[in-house]
Order: C-alpha cells, then sequence, then structure tokens
C-alpha cells in the first residue's frame, strides 16, 4: 500500500503510483488492484501491461465505494491539516504529510 501526491489525477500521475507501488510488490503479486472510478486508471494499466511493466494477470477492479477501508486512513491526516487552514502548494505538502505519516508510524510502534 502505498500513497502519490500530486496536483493532478491523470494517466501519467497514475502510471508513476502504480509504477511505485509495484516496485514495493517483491513480496507478493497482486491478484487484483481495487482503485476508485477515476477513467486515468484503465488507461495507466493497459499502457503498463503494454509496456510489460505490469504482469498480465492482475485484474483492475473499478468500484466506487470497495476502497472505502483506505479512503478512511485519509481522514486522520485531514484532521491534522484542517487547523493549519489546508495547504497551499505541494512541496510543503508533501514534506507535511510524510512527517505525519512518520509520526504515526513511530507511535503504533511499526518499523518504516
Amino acid at each position: 500500500m502505498d500513497f502519490h501526491l500530486s496536483e493532478s489525477r491523470d494517466k501519467h500521475v497514475a502510471k508513476r503510483f502504480f509504477k511505485k507501488a509495484l516496485a514495493f510488490s517483491h513480496v507478493f503479486r497482486p491478484r487484483v488492484i481495487t482503485v476508485d472510478k477515476n477513467p486515468a486508471y484503465p488507461i495507466a494499466i493497459q499502457e503498463l501491461k503494454k509496456e510489460k511493466q505490469m504482469p498480465e494477470g492482475i485484474q483492475l477492479r473499478q468500484v466506487q465505494y470497495l476502497n472505502n477501508i483506505v479512503e478512511q486512513d485519509h481522514r486522520f491526516i485531514k484532521k491534522c491539516i484542517r487547523p493549519m487552514l489546508g495547504l497551499k502548494s505541494l512541496r510543503p505538502a508533501k514534506k507535511i504529510i510524510a512527517g505525519i505519516e512518520a509520526m504515526r508510524i513511530i507511535k503504533k510502534g511499526q518499523t518504516l
């Protein structure tokens, strides 16, 4: 599981995210990838399969509510960011969110 922060959600960003996420799948290969209904995902996955950067057997499942558990994880970050009146630009947002996530991992007693 991973996240990728960007200003837009187009096929180039989706491809970059899937490459990053699959780079860490050396432990196992996912059978199904569940995403929301963003139209960039099927295009990005099709291109990655053509480029042989994603195995053919992986199924894409676009169902709006099946990834709610993952989406609910963002509530904590939104709760922390709201008092700061949001994040105005992408560079500080990346650093702040990475710091928040690192603190959560340390607090849970997990390893990075």
